[in-house]
């Protein structure tokens, strides 16, 4: 912390930072009035450096000797452009401008509709004009980054962190508080298990940028806790371009070295199974109905392939395609984006894993229950395409139609040797297979109509979600510890989820939605839009359905008398064959429960009234939002029937934002709204699943409610130019009912389900520096580089009431980080096409599983990442990336808190360790 205060004091200093010698400066003015114009944009074409006029219009722009092209611009003013001005070494260059104002151009919408959105400067004027506390990531931002997925992207923006590489937590509040638009409708959940949107799923090449909003408005979705994310595509082209790229990489420790795989399909090259490990056309629905020789028949009819191959993995490969035009359709002007990319990739990871018994005081540690080595072969596929198209049908009409698809498909192989101690003492042997494929598409169809001073907007959408998983096969094997014995498997004589296993499950999900806004200005004597009282209402509509099911069975002993416990030491790949389902063999039990599958809905109703009133430096905004939601669920169990879930609420959910603009440079924001947090349907179905890496159960609560949230936020922020800020904010949220993960006390394996606590805080501070180097030196070395800084520091607690499962009633709210810090250090040399990036990032220890009675809480320990990463354009088509990725490598740590005094020392033993691989990567682009 001392070092991270350090730079925000030195860095805070130097925006005020004095201007070199060489330099551009001069001031701009109105031409009919001679008044200096106070915030026109000055801006060298071609580069990244500009700045802003201050109160009597002046500038100063530092530069480097050279001859450059300059634009001034301002709102309602005709842009400027002055062309071959030279900057001497050693004395600065005189450039005075005079602006004519344009009050035909106010009126129309061109510039406003075909403005470029992914670049630094686009995205901090979007911050700073907005009407709510919102942080980002631009496209071009994006671009200097080695991340391939927008789960990486979003890590750097403030508050933003990631767990399990694809769900995204803000402010340390978990994934589910977040609510995720894409294109500005919203999206569905990619995963069965988790109220979640997988970020894992969108690629970077189709990424334009990524906000977060952390206040609420009318206009926002009502519910959220961390933060609303929205999510943009490319859009608009501007040139017709086509693009290709082509990289691959290598992993340390996974890259040339020996992997596991299975047999799979013939499609898995393009991230889905082809039915290859599907159950048969004629299985039977259920093997409990079956009589003995159709269940033997049904069994032999199952894939046998248990066996794992080794295989070398070879370097990941990416391949992308990129095309852009722009061409008319009589009068109207239209415009295609479409990308295409494909990857494919491996990894290996070794990882130790632990359990231990109760703590012993007096030892000063826990014994051991088991120890596992588990080799982890996973190989991804992901095929995505987006088709962006948008018609200007005149200067206040524009349509836009976008389109988003991606599959993902995975194979993992986990193979698992160790020792169970405590009374078993014996060696094992596990393995499991899985294979998912995860598909969703997104289209939205939406419409911008200006009319004077009305603009009206409206969005139709559809979403389509579809995850597969099938046959998932999980087995064990053992003996008695440190002899020489072979090997035995498992074989229940009843169904179970872990010995000799073979599970399917699927989900899809559909969603339709529209929704539309008017938005009324009142022109006073100030004819500035930014200026103008607005005036909005809105609303949202939307309908979702899912069908979830599962299905599991075991093998096992046909008849104990006549088994032939030969068969147990076996190779896996022979263990299964046909002839071995028999009467001295095995035979098949279906340990499908009804709770394994369920239906559900949810319908979504939504209007609000919103405005705007400028109040000369104060800006207040805000409004209600009334949400009528039902959520319907059903589901089965044994012995008590069905399970129904109909929980219609109607939230009245209003906001305030307040902006007092000291300066047009300065600002002080500050927001207040009033949010909610439902459960997700499979937090309310009685569905239980086991995880095979954890070795526990997750399970759902039909009994759980909707939480509400008060929001509050406050934060200070300076633009010293446009492409520079430094903001600091603070931010207060209560719970009532928030959702929580519980432990169950049990003597096997741990359980982990939902609950509602009965209340929780979460506070802290954010920061954010953006800064050019441009006036630190005269050496363009210095001068070409620009510095981003973004930290958190947050405190939770919940008080989980009283009942708590054997729980401590008050701790830290689930995978909350205490401090999160992502700062990145940038080189942009124009004149060579070069650039080259450093990346840092770092998070603090969060709970990982929460404990109880019987097992102490886990954490998530800090792991520090540096990435490098290198782009150089070589004539007018080529561009060359290289970089590494996690060049530290340090081992990813969970740590349970043995002693339990919710700090992490000596004493405290690891749960998890394991190392992802430093990631290195060359790729090269090529545009027509």
């Amino acid at each position: 912390m001392k070092f991270l205060l350090t730079i925000l004091t030195i860095l805070t200093t130097t925006v005020y930072g004095f201007a070199q010698q060489a330099a551009l400066k001069g001031r701009v003015t109105d031409k009919a009035s001679g008044e200096g114009i106070i915030g026109a944009v000055v801006f060298i074409k071609g580069t990244g450096k500009g700045t802003t006029t201050d109160y009597d219009g002046n500038y100063t722009l530092p530069l480097e000797a050279g001859v450059y092209n300059a634009s001034v611009t301002f709102l309602s003013y005709k842009p400027f452009e002055s062309t071959g001005i030279k900057i001497n070494p050693g004395q600065p260059t005189i450039l005075n401008i005079q602006l004519e104002e344009n009050t035909t151009e106010i009126q129309t919408v061109e510039i406003v509709a075909t403005r470029q959105t992914n670049t630094d400067m686009a995205l901090l004027q979007d911050v700073k004009k907005s009407e709510v506390v919102v942080s980002g990531v631009s496209g071009e931002q994006i671009a200097k980054s080695l991340d391939r997925d927008a789960s990486a992207v979003v890590r750097r923006i403030p508050g933003v962190t990631v767990m399990n590489d694809r769900y995204i937590m803000i402010r340390g509040l978990s994934e589910r508080y977040n609510t995720v638009m894409l294109n500005d409708a919203l999206t569905p959940s990619t995963e069965p298990d988790s109220r979640a949107f997988s970020f894992d799923i969108l690629p970077t090449s189709v990424l334009d940028r990524i906000l977060v909003f952390k206040s609420g408005s009318p206009e926002l979705p009502g519910e959220f806790g961390g933060g609303v994310i929205k999510v943009y595509t490319k859009n608009f082209a501007t040139e017709n371009t086509t693009s290709f790229g082509l990289s691959g990489g290598y992993r340390s420790g996974t890259t040339f070295n020996n992997i596991s795989t299975y047999k799979g399909g013939k499609t898995d090259f393009l991230g889905f199974d082809d039915g290859a490990r599907a159950l048969p056309g004629a299985f039977p629905a259920n093997l409990n109905n079956a009589g003995g020789e159709s269940i033997q028949t049904a069994a032999k009819q199952l894939n046998s392939n248990w066996g794992i191959n080794k295989t070398t993995a070879l370097p990941d490969q990416r391949l992308s395609f990129g095309l852009t035009r722009r061409f008319y359709v009589g009068d109207t002007e239209a415009s295609n984006l479409t990308a295409l990319s494909y990857s494919n990739t491996s990894q290996l990871i070794n990882a130790e894993r632990f359990r231990y018994t109760a703590y012993d005081a007096q030892l000063q540690q826990s014994p051991v229950e088991y120890k596992y080595n588990d080799t982890e072969s996973s190989r991804n596929v992901r095929l995505g395409l987006i088709s962006n198209w948008a018609f200007r049908l005149n200067n206040n009409n524009k349509i836009e139609f976008r389109n988003l698809f991606n599959q993902l498909g995975q194979t993992q192989v986990i193979e698992r040797s160790g020792q169970e101690l405590q009374g078993k003492d014996v060696d094992v042997r596990n393995t499991a297979q899985r294979y998912e494929s995860r598909s969703i598409y997104s289209g939205q169809l939406q419409g911008t109509h200006d009319k004077e001073l009305t603009t009206y907007t409206w969005t139709a959408g559809y979403n389509y979600t579809n995850r597969n998983e099938p046959d998932y096969k999980r087995i064990r094997s053992q003996r008695n510890i440190g002899s020489n014995e072979p090997f035995r498997w498992i074989i229940p004589y009843d169904a179970n989820t872990f010995d000799a296993g073979r599970f399917y499950s699927k989900m899809q999900e559909n969603t339709v939605m529209a929704g539309g806004q008017a938005e009324r200005k009142f022109a006073g004597k100030d004819t500035l839009a930014a200026n103008q009282p607005k005036l909005r209402a809105g609303f949202y509509a939307e309908r979702k359905s899912r069908e979830f099911d599962a299905r599991w069975m075991s093998y096992t002993i046909a008849n104990a008398a006549q088994f032939d416990n030969n068969l147990l030491t076996l190779p896996l790949g022979q263990l299964f064959n046909p002839e071995h389902i028999s009467a001295s063999g095995f035979t098949l039990k279906e340990g499908t429960n009804p709770t394994d599958r369920y239906d559900a809905a949810n319908t979504l109703v939504a209007g609000y009234v919103g405005g705007v009133l400028p109040l000369n430096k104060l800006n207040l905004s805000g409004g209600v939002r009334v949400e009528y939601n039902r959520q319907q669920l059903n589901s089965s169990r044994y012995g008590s029937g069905k399970i129904e879930v109909n929980n219609p609420i109607t939230n009245v959910l209003p906001s305030l934002n307040a902006t007092y603009n000291f300066s047009d440079r300065t600002l002080l924001r500050g927001g207040y709204s009033l949010s909610v947090n439902r459960p997700e349907f499979r937090e309310l179905a009685p569905f239980a699943y086991y995880d095979f890496q954890l070795n526990a159960e997750i399970q759902g609560n039909s009994d759980l409610t909707t939480a509400t949230i008060h929001n509050t936020d406050l934060r200070y922020e300076f633009y010293p130019n446009p492409t520079e800020v430094v903001s600091i904010g603070a931010f207060y949220k209560y719970f009532k009912n928030p959702i929580e993960v519980y432990s169950l006390p049990t003597a096997g394996n741990p359980i982990y389900k939902p609950g509602n606590a009965s209340s929780a805080q979460s506070y802290g501070l954010e920061t954010e520096i953006r800064k050019s180097f441009l006036n630190l030196s005269d050496r363009s070395l210095i001068q070409n580089m620009s510095f981003v800084l973004n930290a958190s520091l947050i405190k939770s607690n919940v008080d989980l009431g009283e009942q708590t499962e054997g729980q401590e009633r008050k701790r830290a709210m689930y995978g909350q980080s205490p401090y999160i810090v992502n700062t990145g250090l940038y080189y942009q040399d124009d004149a060579r096409d070069l650039q080259v990036n450093l990346l840092y990032n770092v998070i603090g220890k969060r709970i990982f599983t929460v404990g109880d009675a019987q097992a102490p809480t886990v954490y998530e320990m800090p792991r520090n990442m540096i990435d490098l990463s290198v782009t150089k354009g070589i004539g007018e088509h080529f561009e060359i990336k290289a970089g590494i990725q996690d060049i530290l490598n340090q081992k990813v740590r969970f740590v349970q808190d043995s002693d339990r005094n919710a700090s992490i020392n000596s004493t405290d033993e690891d749960f998890t360790t394991f190392k992802r691989g430093s990631y290195s990567t060359l790729g090269i682009n090529y545009r027509f």
